[in-house]
């Protein structure tokens, strides 16, 4: 049922997302880092997202030949999604952060999980 992807190309766009995310937050660009300041994420944990974001890449591709990961692994993307929406609700964060980086990522997760895995 899950076990590989029905269609691939929302797969790899997804895929392609978390990777140009991943490299940007490498050193943050000026509007990550806005958006990490206005959610009180502690700058010393930073550096953990570009890693974590790399690994959904890398779990999303390898799940084309690794049965289920790539359904784990848009899961995951789906509930960081949804973690990362209500940090900007519990920051009263309103604006482009929550609703570009957060609530467009999630829809765009949920959107590829549905697309890759029909039933």
């Amino acid at each position: 049922m899950f076990e590989f992807p029905d269609l691939l190309w929302p797969v790899l766009v997804l895929a392609f997302i978390q990777f140009g995310d991943a490299i940007m937050c490498i050193k943050p660009f000026q509007f990550i880092a806005d958006c990490f300041e206005r959610v009180n994420w502690p700058r010393r944990f930073w550096w953990v997202m570009s890693p974590i974001k790399f690994a959904a890449g890398a779990g999303l591709i390898l799940g084309l030949w690794v049965p289920y990961l790539t359904a784990v692994t848009c899961a995951a993307l789906v509930l960081y999604f949804l973690i990362a929406i209500g940090m900007h609700v519990a920051a009263q964060d309103f604006g482009r952060n929550l609703f570009l980086n957060a609530a467009a990522m999630f829809v765009i997760c949920v959107g590829a999980a549905v697309l890759a895995f029909p039933t």
